[in-house]
């Protein structure tokens, strides 16, 4: 078996992905970002690409790479090969890749991404020089040492992130019950909230949600209720709810129900509520 089989290690230079060839199914998969634009989706989500950063995505997780340029690298490993890292390095490995969420993102410190980016600058160089008998060695080795460098920075910045994280989420909630009548858009609640879309996303999904799902389940919810039990007009409901016109509102309604809200308020009259 060759090391390319269940090892692999590029360098990315102003790389366009305009198909996924590079990702390989059944790997474990490091993409380091010095530069990049472009979107990668991580669990059939779209996130757009930043500077900095770490994606990390577990054997079986699905993910694509939708990016204009990516200066970087991208590192791959079987399960197969990461046993002749030693031991002592496994809770690690559980750490950045056997989470029950699809895949995750690091952005470490800049002191902390150089240091990366040097073990990888000096992994690749290895991994490229002609074969020798210890290179699966050496290799693992190099593996080992980004693995454990990797787990200490995601320690690093989630030592605090449980209890802030948490009442973030509470916050969002709170927030969608006091203005979520007229704050329609995720971004309304970042900028109340003071986060990033993508940190909001991110704190709802670890909790099972989607951000923007959660805020039109809201509207959804205050329209039922007041078509079933107030007599108000279509269009008085959706200027309470800040929809520009009624039609807006039916429109958005039916998407969500699949009924009209003269549908809905039909059948509770029909039953006699």
């Amino acid at each position: 078996m060759q090391i390319r089989d269940v090892f692999m290690v590029h360098r990315l230079q102003g790389c366009s992905f305009e198909t996924d060839e590079l990702l390989r199914k059944g790997f474990n998969k490091i993409l380091v970002v010095e530069q990049g634009s472009g979107t990668i989706e991580l669990a059939k989500a779209p996130y757009a690409i930043s500077d900095g950063i770490l994606y990390l995505v577990g054997k079986e997780k699905p993910v694509a790479l939708r990016a204009n340029t990516i200066n970087g690298y991208l590192l791959q490993f079987e399960d197969s090969f990461w046993q002749k890292t030693p031991l002592s390095a496994n809770n690690c490995k559980e750490v950045l890749f056997n989470r029950s969420i699809d895949s995750f993102t690091l952005q470490p410190e800049k002191k902390h991404f150089d240091h990366l980016l040097e073990l990888f600058a000096l992994t690749i160089q290895d991994f490229e020089s002609p074969d020798y008998s210890n290179k699966p060695d050496v290799l693992a080795a190099y593996l080992k040492v980004i693995i454990i460098k990797m787990a200490n920075i995601h320690y690093l910045l989630t030592k605090d992130t449980p209890s802030y994280d948490s009442k973030l989420f509470e916050r969002f909630v709170a927030l969608i019950n006091e203005k979520g009548n007229y704050l329609h858009k995720v971004e309304d609640y970042t900028a109340e909230l003071g986060v990033s879309a993508r940190k909001l996303s991110d704190v709802c999904r670890m909790k099972g949600k989607n951000a923007k799902q959660m805020i039109l389940q809201h509207l959804v919810n205050e329209a039922k209720r007041d078509l079933q039990f107030t007599s108000r007009s279509i269009k008085q409901i959706a200027a309470e709810l800040h929809f520009s016109t009624p039609y807006q509102f039916s429109n958005f309604f039916k998407n969500q129900t699949g009924s009209s809200p003269n549908q809905y308020r039909d059948q509770f009259v029909k039953i006699g509520i």
